[in-house]
């Protein structure tokens, strides 16, 4: 019986990934799926805004469609490759960074924003829409930006580093498992969750933390032109509204993405009404059914559905990204 319904459970998921993936095809060929906007300012040349998309929790590495094709993972090497192209092109006049993210590792948020300060050097101006959430290194990434825009029920902040270890050692006893490492140094298994962390690596781990966490403080500061001290006074994890936001001077000014654009036209001698044009790569949703439908929720579904059907009910095995060590995170740790 349990075999019967995994095979049904695979055949559904298999007949929709196999589906969608036929019209993801077929609607590539199909024209004026980006609103009217063209997809590369290659087949227009006018003048436009690129619009660039931040959405999910970031992280290094580069997208692929065999991995991240339904994932709501941030490449950092997506968005930085999306910047440089918007740099070199000289329709491209200014970008607007629409973020809706929790942050994610230190490293992607890092590339990201050092790519910011880049593209601003070639002395066009970069706009921030902050759209539900964009807060930790999603706002390491936005206090780069010439201007910042928030709604006033945005959450944003978070200033501030985070790394969790745990600690299994106890539970494996009373299970009665048990481990044996053998090891070129006494910290090679620091962050094992086979024992507890030891007094050093205790201070070696909060020592990482603190000079990841004053590098964000000092990035705040030189970003937003604040005293360092008044940076600090806010970055101690809290996160903040739009309108708090803009009270404290984490953000310029309240405004939706069309409010964002405007802005953007304007700084670029464009007008209030410039033209877009949509900068890198679309994964396979997006492609399909642009952001009418959301990813996360669809990708519930499947899972919610494979697992109600193989038997295992909801809280079923979910896959996750296994790191032998931890990972040193600028996140907002809360479900939207």
């Amino acid at each position: 019986m349990d075999l019967n319904r995994k095979a049904i459970a695979v055949s559904v998921v298999g007949v929709a990934v196999i589906s969608l993936l036929i019209a993801s095809v077929v609607g590539l060929f199909v024209p004026g799926r980006n609103g009217g906007n063209s997809k590369s300012p290659e087949v227009n040349k006018k003048k436009a805004v690129g619009i660039i998309s931040i959405e999910g929790p970031i992280v290094c590495g580069s997208y692929t469609y065999t991995a991240s094709a339904w994932s709501s993972e941030v490449s950092s090497d997506n968005i930085v490759s999306s910047l440089r192209s918007a740099a070199d092109d000289p329709e491209i006049k200014a970008v607007v960074l629409r973020i809706n993210s929790p942050g994610g590792t230190a490293a992607g948020s890092q590339e990201i924003g050092a790519e910011v300060d880049r593209f601003r050097k070639t002395g066009k101006s970069i706009v921030v829409s902050m759209a539900d959430v964009a807060a930790s290194g999603a706002y390491l990434i936005a206090c780069r930006a010439d201007k910042i825009l928030a709604n006033p029920g945005t959450m944003t902040g978070s200033i501030g580093v985070i790394l969790e270890v745990s600690d299994y050692s106890g539970l494996y006893n009373k299970i009665g498992v048990s481990s044996r490492t053998f090891k070129s140094g006494p910290h090679k298994d620091m962050g094992s969750s086979n024992r507890t962390v030891t007094k050093d690596e205790h201070v070696l781990f909060q020592t990482m933390v603190d000079e990841i966490y004053g590098d964000f403080v000092n990035s705040v500061a030189a970003g937003r032109k604040m005293e360092l001290e008044k940076v600090k006074l806010l970055a101690d994890g809290r996160v903040f509204t739009g309108a708090q936001a803009k009270q404290v001077g984490l953000v310029d000014d309240l405004g939706n993405y069309r409010d964002a654009v405007a802005l953007a036209g304007k700084l670029s001698g464009l007008g209030s009404e410039p033209r877009t044009v949509k900068l890198g790569p679309n994964k396979i949703w997006h492609e399909l059914f642009g952001d009418s439908v959301s990813l996360s929720s669809f990708s519930g579904l499947i899972k919610q559905l494979t697992s109600n059907l193989s038997g295992n009910g909801i809280g079923g095995a979910q896959m996750q990204q296994a790191s032998p060590f931890p990972i040193i995170l600028m996140l907002y740790q809360q479900n939207f």
